[in-house]
């Protein structure tokens, strides 16, 4: 069977609540060995600590996620040291830019990304990064920074921004959106990139692959977005899946 990292799931999420048992049955018959599990703000840290601790797949990250911006507090950035001082973590995340929302302020934002970066540089952790109409930015304020590594989850931009994330040292990941065939931008970026560079991911309960819109997600569904990956490269499905897997093991330390 082959050995497949999801590195990045919101399994903690309440959708899973009546069957997340099951869920992680179905991800291990599916080869799912590692799901990475980011949180989104200071509420769900206690969740995510108590999953990854009845589950030897899950692996847990924290921090504050920028769409989840009126939660957030400015203490709950110095609990976020407790938090990595206390508890046993592979990243910092999920954090990042969200341009998108115009409701969201870009000025809020950028002071708890810039934090969170620096707390993931002191702590020698991966950042787990969500950026949506911000590539640019995130990219110049992570090379602003130094001394970080990590991936931009979900990756949505165009070549020349991922390659000077590559030239960062940074990895995308990719999801659902790939199996789509209107993203042809990403299918070409996907088909061509360094292999090295590439995560796989879900992140479930969002972001569903074309054989499964409309649904909830969850990690078992990586196998789908494994196969339209090694189509797109022209490789064999088993050599897709070491390489990622060996990306996210290296990266997070899961070993």
């Amino acid at each position: 069977m082959l050995e497949l990292t999801d590195s990045h799931a919101h399994i903690d999420d309440g959708s899973f609540d009546a069957d997340r048992e099951q869920m992680f049955a179905r991800a291990g018959e599916a080869g799912i060995r590692h799901i990475v599990v980011p949180a989104v703000d200071q509420a769900s840290w206690p969740r995510i600590a108590s999953i990854c601790a009845r589950h030897a797949q899950a692996h847990p990250a924290y921090g504050l996620h920028p769409m989840f911006l009126d939660q957030h507090r400015p203490e709950h950035l110095d609990e976020l040291v407790t938090q990595l001082q206390d508890h046993h973590a592979i990243a910092v995340g999920e954090i990042g830019l969200d341009f998108f929302l115009t409701d969201l302020d870009p000025v809020r934002q950028r002071e708890y990304f810039l934090r969170q970066l620096r707390i993931a540089r002191d702590f020698d952790l991966p950042v787990i990064v969500h950026a949506r109409r911000a590539m640019d930015e995130v990219t110049s304020t992570i090379k602003r920074i130094g001394g970080l590594r990590g991936v931009v989850h979900s990756f949505s931009g165009s070549l020349q921004q991922a390659e000077r994330l590559w030239e960062l040292g940074f990895h995308i990941g990719i999801g659902g959106p790939v199996t789509y065939d209107r993203a042809q931008r990403l299918r070409h970026i996907v088909g061509t990139m360094p292999i090295e560079r590439l995560l796989l991911e879900t992140d479930a309960p969002d972001q569903p692959d074309a054989m499964h819109r409309g649904q909830r997600n969850e990690p078992m569904r990586l196998a789908d977005i494994l196969r339209v990956v090694a189509q797109l490269r022209g490789e064999d499905e088993a050599a897709v899946a070491t390489a990622t897997t060996a990306n996210a093991r290296r990266l997070f330390k899961l070993d």
